[in-house]
């Protein structure tokens, strides 16, 4: 939908896989950069405090392998994922609007969470809800909430996948509308 909005000019810019780096490594500077200062200064007061060497620099070590962990281990998901959705067009459309419909609901829901917590700052709104919203929601456990979301998603959206036969339901007829 972007890129028809913008008449089709953001593929020009980018016509090799390489040049696709360049543009992963600002959105990663966008997204771990808190967690880095984070750790940056965390080592920083650890290393003032006449800790050794190897004390402060296990902290970045082990930032890097759980971050390597994970990146591996999303992008496993992710070739899986993307074998299987791959694998027919009616399985990239069913793969699609499950993604793209989840991705809005989390959207939605961090971002509701943040300007709410904005405006009840700024306006000065008190109350349970509020209270609840600027100091008991952990952003921790509102990851794992996340996670969850995208698994209980996914797996429900392959039984439904499979009780609802929707391949054998709708695939002949996509079949017909090609041919």
């Amino acid at each position: 939908m972007v890129n028809r909005l913008l008449g089709g000019r953001a593929q020009r810019f980018i016509n090799h896989s390489w040049q696709l780096y360049p543009l992963g490594l600002l959105f990663g500077l966008g997204f771990d950069t808190a967690s880095e200062i984070g750790l940056l200064a965390l080592t920083g007061g650890v290393a003032t405090g006449g800790v050794s060497f190897w004390a402060v620099i296990s902290l970045p070590i082990l930032f890097a392998a759980g971050m390597s962990l994970m990146d591996t281990t999303d992008g496993a998901l992710m070739t899986k994922a993307y074998g299987w959705a791959f694998a027919s067009p009616l399985r990239k459309i069913w793969y699609n609007i499950t993604t793209t419909g989840l991705s809005v609901a989390v959207a939605l829901l961090v971002g509701t969470i943040e300007i709410l917590q904005v405006l009840s700052n700024k306006l000065g709104w008190h109350g349970t809800f509020f209270d609840f919203l600027d100091q008991r929601i952990d952003f921790g456990v509102l990851g794992y909430v996340i996670v969850s979301m995208f698994l209980v998603a996914w797996l429900g959206s392959v039984v439904v996948w499979k009780i609802r036969r929707i391949e054998q339901r709708y695939g002949d007829r996509l079949a017909e509308a090609e041919a």
